[in-house]
This record gives structure tokens, C-alpha cells and sequence, in this order.
């Protein structure tokens, strides 16, 4: 494969610390199913709660590996455990009268899940909330969940969350979040996501969006500096819309795919000055990590 451009002085200005991480913070219900769900009785499971959320998750492996990282969130007045469990993130969460959210997420047998979530509190982050917890922290680089812009009580957050990187010459990142939400809002994410120098997805959420399979890392890259395109076991790719660079996914054993994305991304900004081909490998051994134990979080 191709390298990417040296010469791309905006990428190399992209410097990992500190980071600011916009976007979701939630409980997880996670129940490792015995075998597929047997209607009108019961499924055997062992079932553990702990923290989740794509933006909180990101923040938490970022933390895990030294990053200097602030997660921007909403909560409910329920919502302080989960704040005090992120070790080594500093949270600024805005209270709300919602409940913090929750996600149920059915995990089964091969590692593959399935999520219920009830946004709850997420849906009350504000712009205002956004823009004063980034001009306090003043962050080096932006990174905003696509969960923020999926849900319409947040949208306006995750909005305000890009418009400040731009006003500010910060670069900023970007997930796409989830096929079926995806589906609702279609290819007009892409025009939120304007100004973004970096984006992230998995090979599923960019077809949506692309319609493109093999290609779609390149057609993402369109008018931002690159996108990167995850496959599952087969890595992930990298683009600047020209040209390509590929990784192999790190072997391990899968027990649950919960966070996996989220792990990447930590990954890749955390090695983003070290060129693309490092970022890809980090991002790839972050989730290789996350998807050998249960639940979407580093073990502590």
C-alpha cells in the first residue's frame, strides 16, 4: 500500500494531548447470554453492570495509556459513580433532570452483542455546557462521538463541539456511531461532520453512509485530511482520499466486541503524531485488548 503524504502539514500538526472527548456517558447492563434468547422463558446469563457510553469509553482508554483527556458529558443526579470511575479522566459533566443513560447490551456466545439503550440524560447536553468546559480546558485536539449528533436533544452540542475546534485552529476527530441511527439520519451526517480533520467508522456504518465497500475510507476522506475505515478481523484502513495505508487486526480472543471501536479510537489519537501507520496499529492493539474480557472498558 501506498504511504500517506508527508507533506500534510495539517496531519502532523495533529498532536494527541491534551484531548477533549464530547459525547456519552452511560451505565452498561451486560449479559453474556448462555445461547440465543429463548422467548417467554428464561435465558440463562451472567450479567455485570458497569460504566459505558462511546465518548466515555474513548476517554477511559485514552486515560488508561497516560493521555491527558477531559470527557464532556451530561448526567443525571445519579450520575456520580459513574464520574468517579474514570480513572485518570477529567469529566466535566453538565447535571440534568433526566437519569444518566443506560444501554442493555445482550452479548452472545461468539462475542457479538446487541444494544438496547435509553439515552436519558445525554439528550440534555448543551452547546453552552460544551463551549465552556472546551474554553476552560482549552484541549489540543476535539473528539466528538457520532452518538452526540444522532440524538436530537445533543445534536446542538456535538455541533458546537466541531464549530469550536474550527474557531479555535484545533484539529478535531469524529466516530460515525452506529448503523441503525446511522440509517435514520443518512449521508446528512456527513455535512455536520464538515471541518472535521479525522473520521472514524467501522466498514458497516461507512457503507451506510458511502454506499461504498472497499473504497470508503477514501470517499470519507473527501475534504477532510483522512478517514479511517475499520473491518473486524481483517484491521482497518487508513486514507487521506488518494492513497491507503492498512493494518492487520492483533490476534485475541473474543469475548466481547462491546467498546472495540471505542478502544480503537483511543488507540489511534493517542499515536496520531506518529504517522498513520502507528496510529492504525495502536488503535488495532487497543481493541484487541477490549474485546479478550467483558464489558467496554479497560480492567483496572
Amino acid at each position: 500500500m501506498a504511504t500517506m503524504r508527508a507533506s500534510d502539514a495539517r496531519m502532523v500538526a495533529m498532536r494527541p494531548t491534551p484531548i477533549a472527548v464530547v459525547g456519552d456517558l452511560v451505565t452498561d447492563v451486560v449479559a453474556l447470554l448462555s445461547g440465543p434468547v429463548e422467548a417467554d422463558t428464561d435465558t440463562p446469563a451472567r450479567v455485570r453492570i458497569t460504566g459505558g457510553g462511546a465518548a466515555a469509553n474513548t476517554a477511559a482508554w485514552l486515560g488508561s495509556l497516560g493521555t491527558p483527556v477531559t470527557l464532556i458529558c451530561a448526567v443525571g443526579g445519579d450520575g456520580q459513580a459513574r464520574i468517579d470511575e474514570l480513572a485518570g479522566v477529567d469529566v466535566a459533566a453538565q447535571v440534568v433532570g433526566e437519569p444518566t443513560g443506560t444501554i442493555v447490551v445482550l452479548v452472545r456466545p461468539d462475542g457479538g452483542r446487541s444494544l438496547l439503550p435509553d439515552r436519558g440524560a445525554n439528550e440534555g447536553l448543551s452547546a453552552d455546557h460544551v463551549r465552556r468546559a472546551l474554553d476552560e480546558r482549552r484541549p489540543a485536539h476535539v473528539h466528538v462521538s457520532g452518538y452526540a449528533l444522532m440524538g436530537r436533544g445533543s445534536r446542538a452540542a456535538g455541533l458546537a463541539a466541531i464549530a469550536w475546534s474550527r474557531e479555535h485552529s484545533v484539529t478535531s476527530s469524529a466516530t460515525l456511531a452506529s448503523v441503525a441511527p446511522l440509517r435514520a439520519v443518512g449521508p446528512k451526517i456527513l455535512d455536520w461532520l464538515d471541518g472535521v480533520d479525522l473520521l472514524l467508522a467501522n466498514e458497516d456504518e461507512a457503507a451506510v453512509v458511502t454506499g461504498e465497500s472497499e473504497v470508503a475510507a477514501k470517499v470519507l476522506a473527501r475534504g477532510r485530511t483522512a478517514a479511517v475505515v475499520t473491518r473486524g478481523a481483517r484491521g482497518a484502513v487508513w486514507s487521506d482520499g488518494d492513497s491507503v495505508v492498512a493494518c492487520d487486526a492483533a490476534r485475541a480472543t473474543v469475548v466481547d466486541t462491546t467498546g472495540a471501536g471505542d478502544a480503537f479510537a483511543a488507540g489511534v489519537l493517542a499515536s496520531l503524531a506518529d504517522g498513520p501507520a502507528a496510529a492504525l496499529a495502536a488503535g488495532c492493539a487497543l481493541a484487541a485488548r477490549c474485546i479478550a474480557h467483558p464489558g467496554a472498558r479497560p480492567v483496572r
